[in-house]
């Protein structure tokens, strides 16, 4: 059964960070877009019950936390616009860091205190998750960064916790979201050559 997890949960998510990375710096990317946050939703519920059934408390709460601003990414893409419903940002944000505040303060009682390498790991992937995936949801392109950190300490965690199909699946989403990040910047770059070249 813990296999059946890994790769519904491994599966969805590296689908989601293939589809985000191809639809960087293209014209026709709101299909990708769409369909990368979908699968990121589908993926969820496989990362939580892992995370939990781990003792994983705070890399568990910031997967929940983060459904909102996934919605939010999927409402974005829907729209096919930069424009961001206000209340649903503003509530994304207050729903992660309330989750995320549980999931810290269980741990740390859970583990009496911050004694074990998986509760850093977890940090980095807290940290990396939420502001990337929240940055990302908004189009604001160095959220791709904070998915390298979130994907190298998640990696590293599934293979301290023998979890090697999620572990490897981490290090091939870690080069799609190099692929998006350097897509993203080319893109930006030759966005503001083109901008500069009009005026």
């Amino acid at each position: 059964m813990d296999s059946f997890f890994q790769i519904w949960g491994g599966d969805c998510y590296l689908l989601n960070k293939i589809l985000l990375s191809s639809a960087e710096g293209r014209e026709d990317s709101r299909k990708l877009r769409i369909w990368s946050w979908i699968f990121y939703l589908i993926g969820l519920p496989a990362w939580v019950i892992i995370l939990v059934a781990k003792h994983d408390w705070i890399a568990a709460t910031i997967e929940a936390g983060g459904l909102p601003a996934m919605i939010l990414g999927l409402i974005v893409a829907l729209q096919g616009s930069k424009r961001v419903p206000k209340l649903l940002d503003r509530f994304s944000g207050i729903f992660a860091f309330v989750l995320l505040g549980f999931g810290v303060l269980y741990s740390l009682y859970d583990y009496n205190g911050i004694t074990s390498v998986s509760q850093v790991l977890e940090m980095g992937v807290m940290t990396g998750f939420l502001g990337g995936t929240y940055l990302l949801a908004k189009k604001i392109h160095s959220g791709w960064l904070l998915f390298v950190l979130m994907n190298t300490n998640m990696g590293l965690l599934m293979l301290i916790q023998n979890k090697p199909i999620l572990a490897v699946q981490q290090l091939i989403s870690l080069c799609f979201v190099l692929n998006g990040f350097y897509r993203s910047f080319k893109n930006k770059k030759i966005v503001s050559c083109n901008s500069q070249t009009e005026e």
